[in-house]
């Protein structure tokens, strides 16, 4: 009787210790998944809450100044619009979602002139002319106003960014293109021609041209202009 009592006692020890590991199991799977919860809690209000930040910062590393002799005589403004774009391929094929594009616009204003220390003249009084040469008209300056920019399309893939220098690379092929339309617009010819119109006045400041013959010639050949 006594030994049916024990174990009996045994059997109700075992049901307890059973019973504590299992709270233990429960409570301590109950503390996992609190704290699991809280994680992804923390990080969805974290990826609600993030925003693009911009920040820029600048200093002058080398300045310098020197003379500048030239005389700038004709400006063009273009108005030229850029398309850039980036993607990933594989094999030849476009990745999808890699795509980055951007379409805008910049005015850029292109001076032309010329060096105005280089040009030479003389007199020739018993002819009564007056030679000026002149040397060549290139362009001075190609500057786009910064100001000016229209973005007309920004899409841009986490997977393949536009970088900086391609950014510049894109820059300096608007550049160029503003400048050889401005040129094929007649940009130099019309910087020529107002050079000649300025110099006049300036040689008329100190000459009598109803006396002398004021006439242009190019420094490097010596063609006259007609």
């Amino acid at each position: 009787m006594e030994e049916k009592e024990g174990k009996k006692k045994d059997k109700q020890q075992e049901k307890k210790k059973f019973s504590l590991t299992q709270s233990f199991l429960a409570a301590n799977l109950t503390v996992k998944l609190i704290t699991a919860a809280a994680v992804v809690a923390v990080l969805i209000f974290i990826g609600v809450g993030i925003g693009k930040s911009f920040s820029a910062e600048s200093k002058t590393t080398k300045l310098g100044f020197e003379d500048i002799g030239e005389l700038a005589t004709q400006a063009a403004y273009c108005t030229e619009v850029n398309v850039t774009e980036a993607s990933r391929s594989l094999w030849g094929m476009e990745i999808p979602f890699t795509q980055s594009k951007y379409i805008y616009s910049y005015d850029v204003e292109i001076k032309a002139g010329m060096d105005f220390s280089a040009i030479e003249w003389n007199i020739d009084e018993k002819n009564s002319v007056i030679t000026v040469k002149l040397p060549e008209i290139k362009v001075l300056s190609n500057e786009p106003d910064l100001d000016s920019l229209k973005i007309y399309h920004e899409e841009e893939s986490i997977f393949r960014q536009i970088s900086l220098e391609e950014n510049n690379e894109a820059l300096a092929a608007l550049k160029e293109t503003a400048e050889k339309d401005a040129v094929a617009n007649g940009l130099l010819e019309n910087a020529r021609a107002n050079a000649e119109t300025i110099l006049t006045t300036f040689f008329g400041s100190a000459y009598d041209l109803d006396e002398y013959k004021l006439q242009f010639t190019d420094l490097k050949t010596g063609e006259k202009d007609s």
